[in-house]
């Protein structure tokens, strides 16, 4: 990615999120890192992003239909109500539907126990042209898994450089891995989740089991950090991404994809046909 801040930007955005040294629990979650005005004017730059990022899907759509093998794959991680359902539905909103493959994983079903905990991720993984998302995921078998005791400690503390090494392979194999954890403060999610409970319209997105994660509090930081220490690496890198501000989050991850895929350097495929013969046909047709 380019080392000069984009438009509308104070700084390089990737790396003022970079995730390196990054002490989670002391994250400021309400802040706005790389943008220093309003949510207005926010939104107005997220529109002018988006406008950019729909075109680089689309390049990357049309090089994946023409045998180009890349791909981009979204890596969301966050507490509850931490927004990643909204940032699906608000960034990837601005592109091509057909372009963009998305997963979440939640626990894992009986056939799925039964493989590497790895075997329904890479089942997921995008296809060429397209960019994957995945709202929640992997990570969830050394957050959950670890706090919530659903495994021994010799069985997770494996999983990290298993996780790096799979990374790696999937990097190789011609995927481009933006991996996004949401940090979010304790107050904001008192906040949504009582939100919730008021509006009838919103119980749909209320689990009882909230709770029981949020009584977990300090045990869910101490395994996000574990992630950040163990999984940060030069081929699959974390950005710690505040996300007190919903309009903030979702126009910092617009810019970390529009980022990844400009840097992809995609160029629009050459016609495999003779264009001035097509026309010359199209313009022979007589009216029916």
């Amino acid at each position: 990615m380019s080392s000069s801040p984009s438009p509308g930007f104070t700084t390089n955005l990737p790396a003022a999120l970079a995730a390196s040294g990054t002490s989670w629990s002391t994250v400021d979650a309400a802040s706005t890192p790389g943008f220093d005005r309003d949510k207005d004017a926010g939104k107005e730059l997220m529109s002018a992003r988006g406008k950019i990022l729909s075109e680089l899907q689309e390049r990357l759509y049309a090089c994946g239909k023409s045998g180009d093998h890349r791909s981009v794959l979204l890596v969301l991680q966050g507490m509850d109500t931490s927004g990643k359902g909204g940032m699906v539905r608000h960034v990837l909103g601005m592109v091509e539907p057909q372009g963009v493959d998305h997963a979440t994983f939640g626990t894992p079903t009986e056939e799925e126990r039964a493989h590497p905990f790895l075997w329904r991720v890479e089942k997921k993984l995008p296809r060429p042209g397209q960019i994957g998302v995945f709202d929640r995921s992997h990570y969830e078998d050394v957050l959950i898994v670890r706090v919530n005791e659903l495994a021994p400690p010799s069985v997770w503390r494996t999983r990290y450089d298993e996780i790096n090494d799979f990374e790696r392979r999937v990097v190789e194999s011609g995927t481009t891995i933006v991996k996004v954890a949401m940090a979010l403060s304790w107050e904001q999610q008192g906040k949504r989740l009582a939100r919730r409970l008021r509006r009838p319209d919103k119980y749909w997105k209320y689990d009882p089991s909230d709770i029981e994660a949020r009584e977990k509090w300090v045990a869910y930081q101490e395994a996000y950090q574990a992630v950040l220490d163990r999984t940060d690496t030069e081929w699959a890198p974390w950005y710690v991404v505040p996300s007190d501000h919903k309009w903030y989050s979702r126009l910092a991850v617009t810019e970390l994809l529009t980022g990844a895929l400009t840097s992809l350097d995609l160029q629009w495929p050459p016609a495999d046909f003779d264009v001035e013969h097509e026309k010359q046909r199209l313009a022979s047709l007589p009216r029916p």
